[in-house]
C-alpha cells in the first residue's frame, strides 16, 4: 500500500513516546511505501489535489532509534515528488493540534479516492469539546456560555469544585479548577478566560464542568479503533497538579478496563464510526465522558510498555482490511 502520513516536522517528535512513530515503524515492517508531508505541501493542479511528499525509504528490522534517525536522513535528503494525494491508498492525519482548517478545506476533495483516518469533516465536528455534548447521559454536568455573570452563577449554585476551559484546547491547556473557596480571584478569571474587554458577540465561551474525582486520581485513556476498545492506562498527575495529561507532566500506569468504561465506549461507538472517527482516545472520569481526541490521538507507547502488547500492529490490520474492501 501507499500510506502518506501528514505530520509535525520529524525532528519534533520523541520516537520512543509517539504513537505516530510506532505506526510509522510498522508500515515500514511490512513493506508498505511510506511519504511524508505538512499541511503546508497541499496544493490543487488543474481542480486536483496534488502534495509536495518525501518518498521515505529505509531499511526494516532495525531499532527504532536507529529507523527514526534514517527517516529524518532520508527526508532530509530525498527530493520531493509532486504526487496526486488520490494516488495514494492511505493518508494519516497525525498533525498535532489544533485542527488546520486550511488542510481540511483541500482534503476534503480526496476523501473519495483515499481512506483519510480520521474523515476530515468528523475532525472538525469532534476537534471542539461540545462534541461530548452528544452524549448527554454520560457526561458530567456541563454549562457553556461566554457570559461571566451566568459563569459565576453557575458555580455559585453549584457549590463544589468545577473546572472551567476553553471551547478549544489541547494536552490540558487552559484547564482549571475552581470554587467559590477562592472568590477573591474567581472573577479575574472567568473575566480573562471570556475576554470580557470584548464587545459580547467576539467574547469566548468557555465550559464549565462538574469536577470529576477518579478513586486513586487522574483519568483514564482508552484507545478505540473502529469503535473497539485497543487498549488503556491510567493516568496519573503529579504532586500539586489534577490534571493527569502526560504533556502536564502526569504518569501513566496500567489499568483494566471496568464494565462502566466498556459501557460508555459502547454509547459512543456508532456515532464514532458514522462520523469517520475511527481511531480515537476518550478520556474518562469516574466513568464519566471528559474529552474525545480525534485528532492525532496518542497512547500507543505507554500501553504497549504496560501491557507488553503492539498495539501498532492492530492500527495497521485495520488499515489494511480497509483498503482492501474499498477496493472490492
Amino acid at each position: 500500500m501507499k500510506i502518506a502520513f501528514l505530520m509535525d516536522p520529524l525532528e519534533s517528535i520523541d520516537p520512543t513516546n509517539e504513537t505516530t512513530s510506532h505506526l510509522m515503524y510498522e508500515c515500514n515492517q511490512r513493506g508498505h511505501d511510506l511519504y511524508f508531508l505538512e499541511p503546508h505541501d497541499l496544493y490543487i493542479k488543474s481542480n486536483t489535489i496534488r502534495a509536495r511528499m518525501k518518498h521515505i525509504t529505509v531499511e526494516r528490522d532495525q531499532a527504532l532509534s536507529h529507523y527514526w534517525k534514517g527517516i529524518i536522513e532520508c527526508v532530509n535528503t530525498e527530493e520531493r515528488l509532486f504526487e496526486d494525494v488520490t494516488d495514494l491508498d492511505v493518508l494519516f492525519l497525525r498533525k498535532d493540534p489544533p485542527i488546520n482548517f486550511k488542510t481540511i478545506d483541500f482534503l476534503q476533495l480526496a476523501e473519495d479516492d483515499v481512506f483519510i483516518i480520521n474523515d476530515v469533516q468528523g475532525q472538525v465536528n469532534a476537534n471542539s469539546k461540545l462534541y461530548t455534548l452528544n452524549f448527554p447521559e454520560i457526561i458530567p454536568e456541563t454549562h457553556i456560555t461566554r457570559d461571566p455573570t451566568r459563569i459565576r452563577r453557575v458555580i455559585d449554585e453549584f457549590g463544589g469544585d468545577m473546572v472551567m476551559k476553553p471551547t478549544a484546547g489541547y494536552k490540558g491547556e487552559g484547564v482549571i479548577k475552581v470554587s467559590m473557596r477562592d472568590p477573591a480571584n474567581l472573577n479575574s478569571l472567568i473575566n480573562y478566560y471570556v475576554n470580557l474587554s470584548r464587545p459580547y458577540e467576539e467574547r469566548n465561551p468557555v465550559i464549565i464542568q462538574e469536577y470529576q474525582y477518579e478513586e486513586g486520581g487522574g483519568d483514564v485513556r482508552i484507545l478505540l479503533l473502529n469503535g473497539e476498545i485497543l487498549g488503556a492506562m491510567r493516568r496519573i498527575p503529579r504532586n500539586g497538579e489534577f490534571r493527569a495529561n502526560i504533556h502536564a507532566g502526569g504518569r501513566a500506569e496500567k489499568h483494566e478496563v471496568t464494565e462502566s468504561e466498556r459501557d460508555v465506549c459502547e454509547r459512543i461507538k456508532d456515532k464514532l464510526i458514522a462520523d469517520g472517527l475511527f481511531f480515537v482516545g476518550i478520556d474518562l472520569i469516574a466513568g464519566k465522558l471528559v474529552e474525545i481526541n480525534c485528532v492525532s490521538p496518542g497512547g500507543i507507547p505507554r500501553i504497549n510498555r504496560l501491557n507488553g502488547d503492539k498495539l501498532e500492529r492492530k492500527v495497521i490490520d485495520f488499515l489494511e482490511a480497509q483498503v482492501e474492501e474499498r477496493k472490492r
